[in-house]
């Protein structure tokens, strides 16, 4: 063949390569882009598509083959949504099957009215006018006998409809019920062992959101109870509507005589109404088996044999009972005495090897931990930061339906935030039959720190004017100040709010006397990590300065020492920036004792301090150092610029703490709550005085009171 007979086929065959390979690369960028599985049954545009054509089979016919295929879908589905209620392990594992339901009921009316529009419009032209599966039901229920066969469907619409469905509706209903009646409760739970620190944030979001499932599971079980139910209804009046109508289709329109029009609508009403129970049977099994599993874990199955056949008795009473009905008069033995030997084998099978702890929580999980493994011994090496033991009497505060102690904790630690800049560390409450039965313990790092006594079911009543209310009750005293109180009856309420008395619940006066105590030893719950914890917090735009001062110019630790001077003293660390700011001065002077950045944080500070004091009336009640005794604490400083320490003798010493003492209680009856004001240099050395003598009294160098801050002299150590 010449070339030139050969070029139109290689021509022809080169173009047919090329579009075949344009064809591939095609498929290839389709696949590569998964443009083709936003259609698959498991995406939304599929599962869209899909509800769509169930909705349009509705009002479209379908030809006897593509309703085959659906009807055996129906029943696949359905088989399969009961076998996923069986192996379930959880029902929240199952959260899809209300949705499930509405679906599947919708797929089985669908198929119910494109097979009564084939019945009726075709009933007359054979048993396969509306497809080979409703062919096959109808012949294999009846028999031949059209009574027959009516009767059994008619057996099967009372059981689907009055057995099961209205009783798994019934059950959908009442957990419903109890799951919303008990969600305040189990949240109260999981804020009460967040607040004491038996689990982290991340343990009680996981709890709390699977809480919100559950009730939202059970809501939607009630109602979706209510689809299978009303498909029983359905199916009850299309298999009348199918029946009278095809009769009348058959004599008046095709003239059939009566008997075999009752015959061919009536094997193919019954032939549909099967198909569509049986799926509907099963899906209302599988509504039931989810339902009634409640709060049971592990598979069905398992948890039945482990319940039915854990004990021996129960085998061998089931095993005689078995026996005497095989030895009845009239009944068949053989059936009876075999299952008297199988019931008896077990319960002798049990005997010999009982059903252990251990066995029955492997029955339940997929996942067997070693019951005897105690915990860790690392976990003796845990320190609690802050634990509140309780007596016996006590424990009702911090549980039950209202703990007021969890709640009351709570807020005292967002007010501390809030106050201090300091979120404190969890309060873990324990405990502790060593204690009184209303004695409580306020412990810090395992060292107890105070303690008190508190009456669960009184009241606590102060008088504001001092000295004891005058009402009936036990004599005490208030455990975080020391004043004078009494325990009265919850029903004296009343008249000692109208008396102008203070009236405390037990619970605050825990709370009040934590309140004190954590305030006292804010220095030592900040923590090296708290620290750092701090700092990674801040703000963006501040985080440069952080970066820049630590570490080469300070240390993390140093910066840790400063804060806790600061709350020592109990300074707000709120401010933060201000804080570094001034830490970074302080270096850039050459300061680099800790008790001396102290010192120019504080200055830095003057503002939030001066405002901090200021009292009701609008200014700082100040309680002044005489030139003689300022000029004795100066000349008694010892050492370096960067340490200096107080040298006083020890009687020098002691004749100002008296008239330290002196000053401050006659300040204070007068209702001032005073500021001790002296010279710079010796701040130190006086608040380590204070702090031994009143410890809430607060000293201030000169130069930290605001220029404009409003001051009065209350009085002048002389």
């Amino acid at each position: 063949m010449s070339e030139t007979a050969k070029s139109p086929v290689n021509a022809t065959r080169n173009s047919f390569v090329r579009r075949i390979a344009s064809l591939k690369s095609f498929d290839i960028r389709s696949l590569r882009h998964g443009g083709w599985r936003q259609f698959l049954p498991g995406s939304d545009v599929g599962l869209a598509m899909g509800v769509a054509v169930l909705l349009s089979i509705l009002v479209l016919p379908l030809p006897t083959m593509v309703l085959d295929v659906g009807l055996a879908l129906s029943i696949t589905a359905s088989v399969l949504i009961l076998m996923v209620a069986l192996f379930l392990q959880r029902p929240l594992d199952f959260t899809s099957f209300p949705t499930l339901l509405l679906l599947t009921t919708l797929l089985r009316l669908s198929l119910e009215v494109a097979t009564t529009r084939l019945i009726l419009g075709h009933g007359n032209e054979g048993i396969y006018a509306a497809g080979h599966v409703v062919a096959a039901f109808g012949g294999f229920l009846m028999g031949g006998d059209v009574v027959i066969g009516g009767i059994l469907f008619s057996i099967l619409l009372v059981v689907n409809f009055m057995v099961i469905t209205k009783g798994s509706g019934r059950i959908a209903e009442v957990a419903a019920r109890f799951s919303l009646d008990a969600m305040p409760g189990k949240q109260m739970a999981i804020d009460a062992e967040l607040a004491s620190g038996a689990i982290s944030d991340k343990i009680a979001r996981r709890r709390r959101r699977e809480l919100e499932e559950e009730s939202g599971f059970y809501g939607s079980m009630d109602g979706a109870a209510k689809f299978v139910r009303g498909d029983a209804i359905a199916s009850i009046i299309i298999t009348a509507i199918n029946i009278i109508g095809g009769l009348t289709i058959g004599v008046v329109r095709h003239g059939m005589p009566l008997a075999d029009a009752a015959s061919a609508f009536t094997t193919l009403t019954i032939g549909d109404g099967l198909v569509s129970q049986i799926p509907a049977l099963l899906v209302s099994t599988a509504a039931g088996i989810v339902v009634t599993k409640g709060g049971t874990e592990g598979a069905a199955d398992a948890t039945l044999i482990r319940q039915l056949g854990g004990s021996p008795k129960p085998l061998s009473l089931a095993a005689g009972i078995a026996a005497v009905m095989a030895l009845m008069p009239g009944l068949p033995a053989l059936p009876f005495l075999g299952l008297a030997g199988l019931a008896g084998a077990a319960a002798w099978a049990r005997h010999e090897r009982p059903l252990s702890n251990d066995e029955e929580e492997e029955a339940t999980t997929t996942v067997a931990a070693p019951t005897n493994a105690g915990p860790p011994i690392t976990d003796s090496l845990r320190i609690d930061m802050i634990r509140l033991e309780l007596g016996f009497s006590l424990l009702g505060l911090a549980s039950g339906e209202s703990p007021q102690l969890t709640e009351q904790i709570r807020i005292l630690r967002r007010t501390i935030a809030s106050e201090m800049g300091f979120i404190l560390p969890p309060v873990r409450i324990q405990d502790n039959l060593q204690l009184k039965p209303d004695q409580y313990s306020v412990r810090i790092k395992e060292i107890e720190v105070g303690s008190g006594e508190v009456r669960p079911n009184r009241l606590l009543v102060m008088n504001p004017q001092g000295g004891l209310p005058i009402l009936e009750g036990e004599v005490t005293k208030e455990p975080a100040f020391g004043l004078q109180a009494m325990w009265v009856d919850t029903s004296l309420r009343e008249k000692a709010t109208f008396a102008n008395y203070t009236v405390v619940d037990p619970a605050s006066v825990m709370v009040t006397h934590l309140s004190e105590l954590v305030r006292e030893n804010l220095s030592e719950l900040l923590t090296y990590a708290e620290t750092q914890k701090l700092l990674d917090e801040m703000p963006r735009d501040q985080q440069k300065l952080a970066s820049d001062l630590i570490p080469s110019q300070i240390s993390l630790g140093a910066v840790q020492r400063v804060l806790q001077a600061l709350l020592a003293e109990r300074v707000s660390i709120r401010d933060l920036p201000t804080i570094l700011e001034g830490i970074q001065e302080g270096c850039g002077q050459g300061l680099r004792a800790v008790p001396q950045i102290v010192a120019h944080v504080r200055t830095r500070l003057c503002r939030q301090i001066s405002a901090s004091l200021t009292g009701p009336e609008g200014y700082i009640p100040i309680v002044a150092l005489g030139p003689n005794w300022e000029a004795v604490f100066m000349d008694s400083m010892v050492g370096p610029p960067e340490d200096r320490q107080l040298a006083m003798a020890p009687s020098k010493l002691n004749d100002f703490i008296t008239r330290l003492r002196a000053v401050l209680d006659q300040v204070s009856s007068q209702g001032e709550s005073p500021v001790l004001v002296v010279n710079g240099s010796i701040r130190g050395a006086m608040h380590a005085i204070m702090e031994r003598l009143r410890p809430a009294t607060p000293v201030l160098a000169q130069s930290e009171i605001a220029p404009r801050a409003r001051i009065r002299t209350v009085a002048t150590i002389q």
